[in-house]
């Protein structure tokens, strides 16, 4: 395998591509879980998607299109998903949840329009919503080193203003934190997590890899910090794992990557409970 990945470029972009993904989405997954906010990153895949269907589109119907990176409209789709969120979580600030649901359902309905002016679906789209180690670009790679630089920067910068807002929001208003300002950096971010992600995971399960890692995590951690950094190793596992056993098996990475972390999280769960049985 070492040899394969020394040899292949597409190797080299998908598995540095993996490790900084591996690294970034359990990161900021820690903070959504806490925030129970987890169903956001579904929400904004699904968004993606429609950003993606579009991008697709217009590279097939128009030929100035045909040299643009889908990534760039999907992340566009993305960003502008969050931004939305938060506007709705304004508008309806008594039932802030159904933001979610809202932006859900709009974001599957705009990509199975968009999906159907492509024509139905192609091999670069299922490239898309399940992953693909051969699919991952120099361009692709570039793009989500620039993403990951930015939210580990964000996170470093504003680690105590973030984790005040994750646990005690109220708190953090009453000492003069600007709350709005943090949630959109940090929903943004989290637009630009799943952009980046996509590529290796999949549209459809990059919420898991923001999420599994952490309910692992959750398990074994006596603290926040430790929390996050449990996550990360863990999301670092699933990803060498579930590439590694992709590129052997000849099958798609979000789904390799996914079962990973599902074993992982298993594994935890089950060492927290012979622990506790062997406490007792």
């Amino acid at each position: 395998m070492l040899e394969a990945i020394f040899t292949y470029e597409f190797l080299q972009n998908a598995f540095a591509a993996g490790i900084l993904i591996g690294l970034i989405a359990p990161l900021l997954g820690a903070f959504i879980v806490v925030r129970r906010l987890s169903l956001i990153a579904d929400a904004l895949s699904h968004v993606t998607l429609s950003g993606i269907a579009a991008s697709l589109f217009l590279s097939k119907t128009f030929v100035m299109f045909n040299g643009l990176n889908p990534l760039w409209l999907g992340m566009g789709f993305s960003v502008a998903g969050s931004l939305l969120i938060e506007r709705l979580r304004a508008v309806y600030k008594h039932y802030q949840e159904l933001a979610i649901p809202i932006l859900l359902s709009g974001g599957i309905g705009v990509g199975v329009i968009f999906i159907s002016l492509a024509d139905g679906f192609n091999t670069d789209l299922f490239s898309y919503l399940f992953g693909s180690v051969s699919a991952v670009g120099r361009s692709d790679l570039y793009l989500i080193t620039g993403i990951a630089v930015i939210v580990l920067l964000v996170v470093f910068l504003l680690y105590k203003e973030l984790f005040l807002l994750s646990f005690d929001e109220e708190f953090g208003k009453a000492s003069g934190l600007s709350t709005k300002a943090l949630h959109l950096i940090f929903m943004v971010m989290t637009a630009l997590v799943i952009a980046a992600s996509m590529r290796i995971v999949g549209i459809l399960l990059v919420s898991s890899l923001m999420t599994l890692p952490v309910a692992a995590a959750m398990r074994l951690a006596k603290g926040f910090k430790q929390t996050i950094g449990l996550s990360v190793l863990f999301g670092e596992i699933a990803v060498i794992v579930g590439l590694i056993s992709a590129f052997y098996l000849d099958l798609a990475p979000g789904g390799t990557i996914v079962v990973s972390s599902i074993i992982i999280l298993l594994a935890a769960i089950g060492y927290r409970n012979w622990f506790a049985v062997k406490k007792s």
